[in-house]
């Protein structure tokens, strides 16, 4: 059935990573963990004002985002606190003894193709990083 709705630019990547969802989430969920595989996002961390609302740093500019984890679900979301439809959002499923993670950014309407790209390419980065630490022994 077809609908008016509108909608804005997203892009999803995925990876497959050799540990459990469990321990690709205790990565993935914890705001503090941000500067270690997304420092081009977060160089710095600090709690906010708020149980889920965080403050990163990135160069000389911080800004505030509102962190949503369901370990039940396997979910994180990074989200712009002034509108929540915009942001980060990942889930990590069972990828038989391992994990696959899916990560997929909702830009703001506006946003250009080749900002889109150049972000997809930094998140392809991150997601390897983020490989690395949790399969590291």
């Amino acid at each position: 059935m077809p609908t008016n709705a509108t909608t804005a630019p997203a892009a999803t990547r995925q990876i497959s990573i050799a540990a459990p969802p469990a321990d690709v989430l205790a990565l993935v969920g914890d705001p503090r963990r941000l500067p270690d595989w997304a420092p081009a996002f977060a160089s710095g961390v600090a709690p906010g004002d708020g149980e889920d609302r965080w403050l990163i740093g990135t160069g000389d500019a911080r800004f505030a985002i509102e962190v949503r984890v369901s370990h039940e679900l396997g979910t994180v979301d990074l989200l712009r606190p002034d509108d929540l439809t915009f942001g980060a959002r990942m889930r990590v499923l069972h990828n038989l003894a391992g994990s696959e993670l899916v990560f997929t950014i909702v830009f703001p309407p506006g946003v250009d193709d080749a900002a889109i790209a150049a972000q997809m390419t930094t998140i392809e980065a991150e997601l390897e990083t983020i490989r690395t630490l949790v399969e590291a022994p």
